[in-house]
Order: C-alpha cells, then sequence, then structure tokens
C-alpha cells in the first residue's frame, strides 16, 4: 500500500491523490505513520456518504480496530489526531449533540465585526515590524502569527502566548517526532488558562464553555479550546498563505481583484476548491463490514476523507483549475454533523488579514519566480515554506493603541440574537399573519451577516480607489 507520509508523499500530494484514484477508484488503501493501514476516500460524493453518515462511521477512536489491538498507542505520532478525546470531534450521538451545541453558542456569541477589527489591529502591528525594511517572510511573519494571535485572544489566552502555541500547534499537525511533546504543552498551557477563568471569568470562549448551560467538565472544555485553536491555527494559516500566493502568482486574480470581477470573498472560495487548508482529515471508524466506492471495509477500519482529491473529483467539476465563481459547495470543511464549526470565523480572519495587507503595501510582490516557490506536506496538508516578498519601504505609523475589546463588544452579537428570539416569542406579525423578526436598527446593524458583507465590500472598494 501506497505511505501517505514520507518524501514522495510530500513531493507531490496532487500527483499521489490521482495515482491512487486511478488504481483504486474513489476509495483506496493508504499507509499511515508507522505504516499504520487506513482507507483514503478520494471521491466526492463518497466523502458526503461517510460524513453524513455517523452510525456506519463512528468518530469515537475506541472503535478503532488498531487501538483495540494495541497496534497503536498513546505514544505514537497518530495518536494525537486519530486516538479518543473527550471533545466533540471524536463523540458521536446525544454526547456530541451536547458538545457541539455548547461550541457552535460559544463562537456565535462573537461580534463578526469585532473579530475583522481585532484582527485588522493584529494585522497592523505585524506589518509595522517589516514595513520599513521594503522586504519581509510573509509564512513566518505575518500569515504563521495572525491566526493563533486572534483566536488565541478570543480564546482568553494571554498576548505572549501567541508565538508558543503557533509553534506547537504546527508540530502538532506536521506529525513529526516533536508531536506528542508539542500535545502536551498545549494542554498544559490551556489547563492552566480553564482554572484562571473558573476565578476570574471574560468576555471569552473559555468562560463561555465554562458557564454552558450543556456543563462541560473542565477536561472537555480543555480539549475543545485545544480544538478550537489547533485547527483554527492550521487551516487559517494555510488558507491565507495560500490564497496571498495565488494572488501573487496569478495575474487573472490579481488583475480581477483590482479591475472589479472578483471579490476578495470570492477569490476567497476559489482557493478554497484548489488548495483546501487541510488536504485530510479523519473521517471515522466503520462500525461495521460493508462496501464503499468498490472496496469492501470492513469493521474498526480507519477511514480518512481527501479533501483536496474530493473537490477536484472528474464528477463534480470538469477540471482541476476551473473556476467556481464563489461556489461554496467545495468540502475545505467537511460536511455533515462534524462540519468545521468556525469556517466563517476563518473566513473573517482571512479576508480582513488580507485585505489590510494589500492596502497597507500596495505594490507587493514576490521577489521569487512562482516556480521556486518550496513546500513540504504531512499526512494532513501541504505547507508553502517561505513566502518571500518585496514592497515600497514606508515608515511605521504611530504605536498601535493596546488591543482591547470590552464584553459589551464581543458579546453584541448575542444579545441582539437574544432580542431577536424574544420579539419572535412574542410573536411579532405581519399584516399577513406571518411570524417574524421585529428589529430595531441596532439590532440589525449588530446581527446581520448581509450587512456586514456589504460594508466589508464597500470598505474594501473605497480603500482601493483611494476614497
Amino acid at each position: 500500500m501506497v505511505r501517505l507520509y514520507g518524501p514522495e508523499a510530500s513531493a507531490d500530494p496532487v500527483g499521489l491523490y490521482e495515482r491512487l484514484r486511478t488504481d483504486h477508484g474513489p476509495v483506496a488503501p493508504v499507509l499511515l505513520e508507522g505504516d499504520v493501514p487506513a482507507w483514503l476516500v478520494l471521491g466526492y460524493h463518497e466523502i458526503l456518504e461517510v460524513c453524513r453518515n455517523p452510525r456506519r462511521y463512528s468518530r469515537d477512536g475506541r472503535n478503532w480496530r488498531d487501538w483495540q489491538n494495541g497496534v497503536v498507542g498513546a505514544h505514537d505520532a497518530i495518536a494525537p489526531v486519530l486516538a479518543w478525546g473527550p471533545d466533540a470531534t471524536h463523540q458521536d450521538g446525544s454526547v456530541h449533540h451536547r458538545l457541539r451545541g455548547a461550541v457552535n453558542e460559544s463562537l456565535e456569541r462573537f461580534d463578526r465585526r469585532a473579530i475583522r477589527r481585532l484582527v485588522a489591529r493584529y494585522s497592523n502591528h505585524l506589518i509595522n515590524e517589516f514595513v520599513d525594511a521594503g522586504e519581509a517572510e510573509l509564512l513566518a511573519q505575518y500569515a504563521q502569527q495572525v491566526p493563533m494571535r486572534v483566536m488565541g485572544r478570543l480564546a482568553g489566552l494571554e498576548e505572549e502566548d501567541g508565538p508558543p502555541m503557533t509553534e506547537a500547534a504546527r508540530q502538532l499537525l506536521i506529525g513529526t517526532e516533536k508531536a506528542v511533546t508539542a500535545d502536551q504543552f498545549i494542554q498544559r498551557r490551556l489547563r492552566e488558562l480553564v482554572a484562571a477563568k473558573h476565578d476570574a471569568p471574560g468576555s471569552d470562549l473559555a468562560s463561555w464553555l465554562i458557564e454552558h448551560p450543556a456543563g462541560l467538565s473542565d477536561e472537555e472544555v480543555l480539549h475543545h479550546l485545544r480544538l478550537v485553536l489547533v485547527s483554527a491555527n492550521e487551516t487559517t494559516t494555510n488558507l491565507i498563505v495560500n490564497t496571498l500566493r495565488v494572488v501573487f502568482t496569478h495575474p487573472r486574480f490579481r488583475g480581477s481583484l483590482h479591475g472589479g470581477r472578483m471579490t476578495l470573498p470570492a477569490a476567497v472560495e476559489q482557493v478554497l476548491w484548489d488548495e483546501p487548508p487541510i488536504a485530510v482529515c479523519p473521517g471515522g471508524f466503520a462500525m461495521f463490514d460493508m462496501e464503499l466506492g468498490g472496496q469492501h471495509i470492513k469493521k474498526g477500519d480507519a477511514m480518512l476523507l481527501g479533501l483536496a482529491a474530493g473537490n477536484v473529483d472528474p464528477v463534480v467539476r470538469p477540471s482541476p483549475g476551473a473556476m467556481m465563481y464563489g461556489n461554496r459547495s467545495h468540502l475545505s470543511f467537511t460536511s455533515g454533523a462534524h462540519e468545521c464549526p468556525g469556517a466563517d470565523i476563518g473566513r473573517a480572519i482571512t479576508g480582513s488579514a488580507i485585505e489590510a495587507l494589500l492596502y497597507r503595501l500596495p505594490d507587493i510582490h514576490l521577489t521569487i519566480e512562482a516556480d521556486e516557490l518550496s513546500w513540504s506536506a504531512s499526512t494532513w496538508s501541504r505547507h508553502l515554506e517561505r513566502l518571500p516578498v518585496r514592497f515600497t519601504p514606508r515608515d511605521a505609523p504611530n504605536p498601535i493603541a493596546p488591543i482591547r475589546f470590552t464584553p459589551e463588544e464581543l458579546g453584541h452579537r448575542a444579545v441582539a440574537h437574544a432580542a431577536v428570539q424574544d420579539r419572535l416569542a412574542r410573536g411579532a406579525r405581519t399584516e399577513s399573519g406571518v411570524l417574524t423578526a421585529v428589529r430595531d436598527p441596532a439590532e440589525a446593524g449588530a446581527g446581520s451577516r448581509s450587512e456586514a458583507l456589504r460594508d466589508e465590500r464597500r470598505g474594501w472598494w473605497n480603500r482601493l480607489w483611494g476614497r
């Protein structure tokens, strides 16, 4: 069987997926780190089949046959990703529903405009560090820094936690020998955070998970914070750097953005089709013997979702590079009960970070040719190793004020949502008798995603044309 790790897989993962599709069809046998066997699901419809049938494919790692038989242990590099943990992504049924509900409702409490302002402030802080140099390496100096700093603050971490948490999350998902140690560091720091938030709760994700009516234990809170921080950092870092690479290297993207034929959100969606931030993710464990994509799956087999391969499945896409024009039916955030709950936050961080960079440095460009860019890859994702750029040096502005948001600012979205629900409960009706949400202007402004999107586009074009 083919290894999903090592030099061959890292050199050309996309080519590897296509060879597997040619040789085996939409489901292929593969080997993970330690030569642990698994099935890689490559077909678009087969991926949806796994995602949307939790009774057939359990996310509970205790159903993994190789775990039951002792082939894989807690100290193996693959364990932190696939083994059971007390978080929603590794649970099924009512337990999953309880935990997922707590995460969704807590994330929904953040006002999206406040998040965009927070991203803008961090982005400008980072840009100030290299704006006068005339050159930068955007992966290390920017794309890897913004997501963890933003999500860390939303979670309740301190400012200084950003760099070490960023590096630990990277080691965990690369799957090196440092993965277990990195995971231990992350859990130790988050355990300290949970204890601190019991004594001094704030307007942050940790505090909201602790106080949620679902009654999460401290261990469950810790593991959900770990899940959100690690997955959000990796996926958003890759999405930022991949979108920037496309804007720099493909004239049609940059020309469309500046010429008005494509919005930045549409460009991000195209990148999600072409270069998913996570190429492969866990899909569960077979609950009984079955057939999928022409393969005989045995009870306890590990199933992996080949998101990058599914996005270019010829069944749903005419060619790998076909323009999708804002179509959001890609698999980059998976689907079904375990679909990424932070997709909108990831899009907000990505769009705001790129917008800030292009606004501050409009003449930014690569210092090397596109074919000179180098990549590294793990089982789970493909990473640019560096993105060197050059631009006209500028003086950094005066130091930006400390980044602080009041509980009212971060929680305004939840207040507005509660007000709408209260009006619905009271039975506000139109003349035709249809039950509607009657909102005053303040509520509509705080809770409307469409208005936020209009504001984002208006701000983008106004700055682009210098108005």
